[in-house]
């Protein structure tokens, strides 16, 4: 059975995650932490008192986007379709909080995890290098949980400013990626945006992105 999980199931959460991962485990505090003050949900299957499984989902207040940070199904009951039911009930708690996308990582070398994303529609838009503790690459997926919905109910992805002077582009670039998910949201962009839309005063100093240059720019 699938469901939220509790205090009373970290001892069966640290064994799943000690048994699952060499590398990067979450330790007992971390999901004490998550299950109390995190903007976070934690399913766990539980079947005759034993953990079989879990899944951990991370919101970010103000966005739509959820993440899929941990996932995890202990070796003894793999081969069982469980991680195909924890992926669903995930996205399902994803919607309950309003989200209409779902994004992880996953190690490159992780093949039966890449193939089971595949599978449940998930694309790999991007690559994490120098992921992971042994210095593994990940793969970075999406997929949209709400790929009916009318666009004008699509809530904007938030994408935050990386310097003071850029407030501008990072409004456009939550707009533009909204209409076009394959326009990235990252500071190279962000920087193309302002230089193509910056007015120069006085011949030095920081201008500002007028209201013409960032048309011009979002146009082009």
């Amino acid at each position: 059975m699938i469901r939220p999980a509790t205090l009373q199931d970290l001892k069966g959460l640290v064994a799943i995650e000690n048994r699952c991962f060499e590398t990067d485990q979450l330790s007992r505090r971390s999901f004490r932490h998550m299950l109390t003050k995190g903007n976070a949900v934690i399913l766990v299957d539980v079947t005759s008192g034993a953990c079989r499984g879990y899944t951990m989902v991370l919101f970010n207040t103000g966005t739509s986007m959820a993440r899929l940070y941990s996932f995890a199904v202990h070796p003894d009951y793999q081969g069982r379709g469980l991680a195909k039911a924890l992926l669903d009930a995930s996205e399902d708690a994803a919607r309950e909080h309003d989200a209409s996308m779902m994004r992880l990582e996953v190690r490159k070398d992780n093949t039966a995890a890449i193939s089971l994303y595949t599978r449940m529609g998930y694309r790999q838009f991007g690559v994490h290098e120098d992921y992971y503790d042994d210095h593994m690459d990940a793969f970075r997926f999406e997929k949209s949980l709400v790929p009916h919905l009318a666009q004008g109910l699509v809530r904007v992805p938030f994408y935050e400013q990386t310097l003071d002077f850029t407030c501008g582009p990072a409004a456009i670039l939550m707009a533009m990626h909204t209409i076009d998910s394959k326009v990235p949201m990252n500071r190279v962009t962000e920087l193309r945006i302002w230089r193509e839309s910056t007015t120069i005063f006085m011949t030095s100093g920081h201008g500002g992105c007028g209201p013409y240059g960032m048309a011009l720019s979002a146009y082009k």
